[in-house]
């Protein structure tokens, strides 16, 4: 049995997948690491050794189920590249707000690359609470977010 929950809209769209989920903030500089600086396109595995949650995982084509994100003022731009280069994510559900690091590279993806990432926040802590790594995920047009 799924459970639904409404957030509000950023950026609309309908994906579904699996989820990826860390209940702490998400540094995205910190996480794409290898990416941004190797110039790795065949994956994007987490390089963030103090995620414990994620450190290590496959971030390709996520769709990242997190409270918010952390890091310097490259992470918008880490989010942009990383979905320019095929290895960003599908989605960002927040629990929180999302904040201007976030907020401006999930614009500059869809404007300027015309990479859209889904992204829907305010889901609310039971959100967080409740979706567990691996559940499937279903993104409606409307910010209803079914996990299960």
């Amino acid at each position: 049995m799924s459970k639904k929950f409404k957030g509000r809209v950023v950026l609309s769209g309908e994906v579904s997948g699996k989820a990826t989920v860390s209940r702490q903030a998400f540094n995205t500089s910190g996480s794409y690491f290898e990416n941004m600086f190797a110039g790795r396109t065949d994956a994007a595995p987490c390089t963030d050794a103090a995620n414990k949650e994620l450190y290590g995982k496959d971030l390709s084509g996520a769709i990242l189920c997190i409270p918010t994100t952390v890091g310097s003022t490259m992470g918008g731009m880490c989010l942009m590249g990383m979905k320019a280069i095929g290895v960003g994510p599908q989605a960002l559900l927040f629990s929180k707000p999302i904040d201007t690091l976030a907020a401006a590279g999930v614009l500059m993806s869809d404007i300027w690359k015309d990479a859209r990432i889904v992204t829907v926040d305010m889901l609310g802590d039971e959100f967080l609470e409740t979706v567990q790594m691996g559940d499937t995920i279903a993104v409606h047009e409307d910010g209803t977010v079914e996990v299960g």
